[in-house]
């Protein structure tokens, strides 16, 4: 497909001397208004080397590139050349690309031999799957698709809480006051009532937290009970977690949690004092951060157990060694913002020149409408309730307005889940916000299921007009302002999936599909589509084509399905 903009740029070179490929690129102009151009290019740099006032060297440019087959017209205003493309050239391109590549339009190889780890939804064994975890995992899950799409080797990592002194709280727990065949029964609810009692009863028995240190102590020593425990624990506990993953359809190529590293520690511990970095603080190992701004680095407390710094350090360099990767990406809260900060300033100082390629990818932090989220309280909403409630939800509405859709389920699902997924990429990730049922299950305006009912009308358009690819269409029967706006929305389809990476945001695609959306419904209701006239009722077919794969795609790289009925 042809790069407008670099079309532009070469033609300016032609006439311009003074500046370069790149400059010339850098000073172009995407004006505010279609009104002034698609592309705007200011002279003022010209001015000191032509000594001609800028809207005179603007006029005589418009006469130098007049008559260039890719835009229509050239139009000096002021100080600018305003470029317009030419829209029938832009309906050529665009439509032709989208035949050609179907679900892979907007795709390049540019991460083609480069591997990213991207490490997502991370929850604690024996806790609840929260909404707070929603973030990480479908954020993570995002920035995962797009990678691919862009032609990297990606591996996904469930980096599971599965160690630390949480454990030895809730062995504790679990050996005073715990009944295995009732936890079995639902065991994330039950173990949870014994996290938050064991939490409650240590606010006035401190020994209780010295107890449970013992545990934990035991279990890093390999104790056969601690082991038995925990491994238990674990493995009740993935088995509720992966329910939600199947919900979200979610799935991930390692599993290695914390205690995946426990026996890497203490090589990295050593080679920290081998190269100076360490030093002893009241029996426990620092590593001083305070020339670089952040307190002291806990490495390892004075009875000898490690910390998350030290675990999170023997993890990248296990996955350095064991994947060497492009980029290793974090999708985490940015709560722990200075967590990583002073880690991946720790690998820095041991001599890792790629641990600038491990990545914090942070984002705001949910609550609820009556408060902060609290593990230890008791006080949170269960991730796998909002989405079943979603569901629920769906059906009540495709009960109410579509009885006889055909899978009633599978779109409920669809639809229900997407709901909640495209809520959570709407905005910029780095954003708090309040969960609220009511907004997060709203099936108008700026949602998930409008966007999907977008994609089902354009798909039930395709099936009624007999949609047929190999029909020789008109371009210049795609010209009118709708028209020019919905090609120009899906001609900046690939820039915006790339910039979605470049950046680690999904939410820049959520807005654009969710643009093209509102596009393509204007246009739907001013203009007939099946007409009698069989060619242009294939060209017009040929835009409802275009605007179906784009969708679809995007809510592909969002997690989310795109049902053809609704």
């Amino acid at each position: 497909m042809i790069d407008f903009k670099e079309e532009l740029i070469s033609l300016l070179k032609q006439n311009i001397d003074s500046l370069t490929h790149e400059e010339i690129g850098k000073l172009i102009e995407i004006p505010p208004s279609y009104d002034m151009g698609d592309f705007a290019f200011p002279v003022f740099k010209l001015a000191k080397e032509y000594k001609k006032a800028p809207n005179i060297i603007a006029k005589e440019l418009e006469s130098k590139l007049a008559n260039n087959v890719n835009f229509e017209r050239i139009e000096a205003v002021g100080p600018y050349l305003n470029f317009f493309i030419n829209k029938e050239k832009l309906a050529s391109e665009v439509l032709n690309e989208i035949k050609e590549k179907k679900d892979k339009y907007g795709s390049t190889n540019v991460g083609e031999g480069k591997k990213v780890i991207v490490e997502f939804s991370s929850p604690n064994i024996a806790k609840p799957f929260h909404i707070g975890h929603i973030r990480s995992t479908v954020i993570g899950n995002s920035l995962s698709k797009i990678y691919k799409f862009l032609g990297f080797d990606v591996v996904t990592i469930n980096h599971l809480g599965d160690y630390g002194t949480q454990f030895g709280m809730l062995i504790s727990a679990y050996k005073r006051w715990g009944d295995k065949e009732i936890i079995e029964k639902d065991p994330i609810r039950e173990l949870l009532k014994l996290y938050v009692r064991f939490n409650s009863e240590a606010e006035n028995n401190p020994e209780l937290m010295e107890e449970a240190r013992h545990w934990f102590k035991k279990l890093e020593d390999k104790d056969e009970e601690a082991l038995n425990l925990w491994k238990w624990i674990r493995d009740i506990s993935l088995k509720e977690f992966n329910r939600v993953y199947d919900l979200l359809n979610i799935k991930f190529d390692s599993y290695a949690g914390e205690s995946f590293y426990s026996d890497k520690m203490p090589a990295v511990v050593e080679e920290m004092k081998e190269k100076g970095l360490l030093k002893e603080s009241e029996g426990a190992l620092i590593v001083d951060l305070e020339p670089y701004g952040m307190p002291p680095a806990l490495i390892m407390k004075k009875d000898g157990s490690t910390l998350y710094t030290t675990r999170d350090i023997a993890a990248a360099i296990y996955r350095k060694e064991h994947y060497d990767f492009y980029k290793n990406i974090y999708v985490v809260a940015s709560q722990q913002n200075l967590h990583f900060k002073a880690w991946i300033k720790i690998l820095e100082l041991m001599g890792y020149e790629w641990a600038r390629d491990c990545i914090h990818v942070p984002f705001g932090m949910v609550s609820l409408e009556e408060g902060t989220l609290s593990t230890r309280k008791g006080r949170v909403v269960f991730l796998e309730d909002v989405l079943n409630t979603a569901i629920e939800r769906t059906k009540e509405v495709i009960e109410e307005r579509n009885p006889n859709l055909p899978n009633k389920e599978e779109v409920a699902k669809q639809v229900g889940i997407g709901a909640v997924v495209f809520q959570e990429l709407f905005n910029q990730r780095i954003k708090d916000y309040t969960f609220s049922w009511e907004r997060t299950l709203s099936f108008e305006g700026e949602t998930g299921p409008y966007v999907q009912y977008t994609h089902a009308r354009a798909n039930s358009l395709l099936e009624k007009g007999n949609y047929d690819q190999s029909y020789e269409i008109s371009y210049k029967d795609l010209t009118k302002e709708e028209e020019t706006n919905i090609l120009r929305n899906l001609y900046g389809f690939s820039e915006v999936i790339i910039d979605s990476m470049e950046k680690n945001e999904p939410y820049f695609i959520t807005r654009h599909i969710l643009e093209l959306a509102k596009l393509f419904n204007k246009y739907y209701n001013s203009t007939s589509i099946i007409v009698e006239d069989e060619k242009l009722k294939q060209t017009r077919l040929s835009l409802v084509y275009a605007v179906k794969t784009a969708i679809k795609t995007g809510l592909s790289l969002l997690g989310i399905e795109a049902p053809n009925k609704m």
